[in-house]
């Protein structure tokens, strides 16, 4: 049986929610109208969405509802799960009971499901092309702090293998994964050896050690460097050189490719080289600009990644949630074109 979270899992500013504070002003005022007409008919609200998708975002739509509601013990809510997939219109959740209860919390639990969903479905995708393969989710950096817990676990639901910052693993519990920035490189004066070396001197030894290897803009002397450096001590290294910049080692092999960024050619360069000198254990992550398209393309290819690290990409693309009345003191009764779609796959929220 699927587990859902407790809402008390959920850091929710409760008070802000039920006074309407993050919600389109017409819903609260939606409520006002209701109470002040005393005008109470019971109803059943039914959210969807229109994509082939993985629904994230449910439990946190349900902490919402039970700890923001008006009387939400009168609610009777029912709902798929999180890690759920999803056809387009199928209906993820229904509300039934009072509206004027809920009626201010719609922008709310709608907001959660989507974004969580559109994170969800966009790492499920990567992790369908990457054959098996760890995939690390990066895109902290380039959204708002305060979005990273919901957004890791987001990710976890979509499958992903590890995360950077401790708010990403906190609602499942993970410890988060970083290697090094160039901004430490940068402070060693470039030289990436005695960075790494720093690395591996005063961080945890229980922590993988991956090097940053295209700081100088020549990954495959860079890897060797440090991999003479370490020996068996370095797990990885990490090629996450610029999509405007073509790599030393490529330049001499440029032809019908583009050579730009980290290129199929790079990494095999790095490979071969680290092999020639018996370092195969050393793993090959790339970073920089990979969505699921790219690396299913590196795949059929046959190009000797080990690991991928994914980062805005999983926030691109729009999944939006809807919610409809659609039955009212149990008649139907909704917008022409939102009748009531019931699914059988919906399950009661204690």
């Amino acid at each position: 049986m699927k587990q859902r979270l407790s809402p008390d899992l959920f850091n929710l500013p409760v008070e802000q929610i039920k006074s309407g504070f993050f919600s389109d002003n017409y819903f609260v005022r939606t409520q006002e109208i209701l109470i002040k007409d005393n005008h109470r008919p019971k109803v059943v609200m039914q959210v969807f969405q229109r994509q082939h998708a993985v629904v994230c975002g449910v439990d946190e739509a349900i902490a919402i509802i039970k700890k923001c509601a008006h009387n939400p013990e009168s609610l009777t809510i029912h709902a798929l799960h999180d890690g759920d997939s999803v056809e387009p219109w199928e209906t993820v959740m229904t509300i039934e009971g009072d509206l004027a209860d809920f009626s201010h919390l719609e922008t709310v639990y709608l907001g959660a499901l989507s974004r969580q969903t559109k994170i969800a479905t966009n790492v499920r995708k990567v992790v369908a092309a990457v054959n098996g393969k760890p995939v690390l989710f990066f895109p902290s950096r380039f959204d708002h702090y305060a979005v990273q817990t919901s957004d890791g676990y987001a990710a976890h639901i979509g499958g992903v293998h590890g995360v950077s910052t401790p708010a990403n693993g906190a609602l499942w519990g993970a410890e988060a994964l970083g290697t090094i920035p160039h901004a430490l490189i940068a402070t060693y004066g470039g030289d990436t050896v005695k960075a790494t070396k720093a690395f591996d001197q005063h961080v945890d030894p229980r922590i993988n050690r991956v090097a940053l290897v295209d700081f100088s803009n020549d990954c495959v002397a860079t890897s060797l460097a440090v991999a003479r450096e370490l020996g068996d001590a370095l797990w990885a290294v990490r090629l996450d050189t610029a999509d405007n910049l073509v790599d030393v080692s490529v330049i001499p092999q440029m032809s019908t490719f583009k050579p730009t960024g980290v290129c199929a050619q790079l990494v095999l360069n790095v490979r071969q080289a680290l092999d020639a000198e018996g370092f195969n254990h050393v793993k090959i992550m790339v970073s920089g600009g990979f969505n699921a398209e790219r690396i299913r393309q590196f795949e059929t290819a046959g190009v000797p990644v080990d690991i991928y690290a994914v980062g805005s990409s999983l926030f691109n693309d729009n999944i939006n949630f809807t919610a409809d009345i659609v039955m009212v003191d149990d008649k139907p009764c909704s917008k022409v074109g939102r009748s009531y779609r019931p699914n059988p796959r919906l399950t009661l929220v204690e």
